[in-house]
């Protein structure tokens, strides 16, 4: 019989830059045109907002942001280093990173071999530092279990679910930041390269309708009247059969297994309702209520719209994750939900376990 660890983190790219670079999204929508003066002016702003942002752009709160972020995925490594898995599977989003035009699978089980990736890459790109200060091509390995992914695939197939599977990346892609900052973060004292554990990721299409439409990112408002949508992607009721359905397959299984979702809650620079810039906190205070009761049929009454309303498109993964929780009985033995308005998404953070 396999034993299975349930973690919630987030991959929130800022956090593997410095603090002054924090609140560059919020930066960026503040310079969009059509967004009305009065909506960016910080006299209109929540309290919060106001405060994160003070008289620096935010660059004080970024650090105690940090520090709490720090904290969460510090309890998360805690756990699983005390649970010692086989491997770790890990939902994450794709973001337009790995699958383009060419092809857009709801899901897909990466089942690589080990590969070495640039994780500050991305940000060398923009022309930011990175928050340990290496080198802008620092490799670090990310060791794969092609065999458990193969398993892993058979057995989501053999319950009904039409997944793809992938052996290896296209040249032309990057390894998906929700998979890489997820081992970075996860061994954030060492930058990601002292984390013995292989991984699993499997892709989710959690921007669904604007997967294409806003390269699975962000967007002008003056786009958004016009953008031509994508199909949707998977339903949340969907994602979270899937978690049911693979943590019933590992249950029967030999390994030692940690699921993880990786992603923020809700993205302000997806809540049109909100002129992209802040998250919607409310709904995401919400889901969190319901997670910390351990309530998951709370989760399965969100629709699809209610999470592209709210901005929490990600959020799809937590409800794989949410769905194989319940299958297994396992409630959440420890979590924390970690708010902020200037830093574009809030995040939480969850350990789920059963009785020992």
């Amino acid at each position: 019989m396999g034993d299975i660890l349930g973690l919630g983190l987030t991959h929130y790219p800022p956090l593997a830059g410095t603090d002054e670079h924090m609140a560059d999204i919020l930066r960026w929508t503040l310079a969009d045109p059509d967004i009305p003066a009065e909506r960016k002016d910080p006299a209109s702003w929540p309290e919060l907002m106001r405060s994160e942002w003070a008289d620096d752009g935010g660059t004080a709160a970024a650090g105690r942001h940090r520090a709490q972020l720090r904290e969460g995925l510090a309890r998360c490594r805690a756990e699983l280093d005390a649970f010692a898995p086989d491997v770790v599977v890990v939902w994450g989003d794709d973001q337009y990173e790995t699958f383009r035009e060419e092809v857009v699978p709801a899901f897909c089980v990466m089942a690589y071999e080990d590969m070495d990736i640039r994780p500050f890459a991305p940000l060398a790109g923009r022309g930011a530092p990175n928050a340990w200060d290496r080198p802008d091509d620092m490799p670090f390995t990310v060791r794969g279990a092609p065999d458990i992914g193969r398993e892993i695939a058979g057995g989501l197939l053999a319950a009904g679910f039409d997944v793809a599977y992938s052996y290896r990346k296209p040249d032309s892609a990057p390894f998906p930041h929700a998979m890489a900052n997820t081992q970075l973060y996860l061994d954030y004292d060492h930058a990601g390269t002292r984390f013995p554990y292989p991984i699993v990721p499997i892709a989710v299409n959690c921007y669904g309708r604007h997967v294409i439409a806003r390269k699975g990112g962000m967007v002008r408002y003056a786009d958004i009247e016009n953008e031509r949508l994508d199909p949707p992607g998977p339903s949340p009721a969907r994602c979270y059969a899937l978690g049911a359905a693979l943590a019933a397959a590992l249950r029967d299984g030999p390994h030692r297994v940690a699921l993880v979702a990786s992603s923020s809650w809700s993205h302000a620079f997806l809540v049109d309702k909100a002129w992209h810039l802040r998250p919607d906190t409310p709904a995401d205070r919400a889901l969190y209520e319901s997670l910390a009761a351990g309530d998951y049929e709370a989760w399965l009454k969100t629709t699809g719209d209610d999470v592209v309303a709210a901005g929490q498109q990600e959020m799809l993964n937590w409800f794989c994750l949410m769905g194989a929780m319940a299958e297994l009985g396992h409630r959440p033995s420890w979590s924390s939900f970690v708010e902020t308005d200037v830093f574009n998404s809030n995040k939480c953070f969850a350990v789920f376990e059963g009785a020992r």
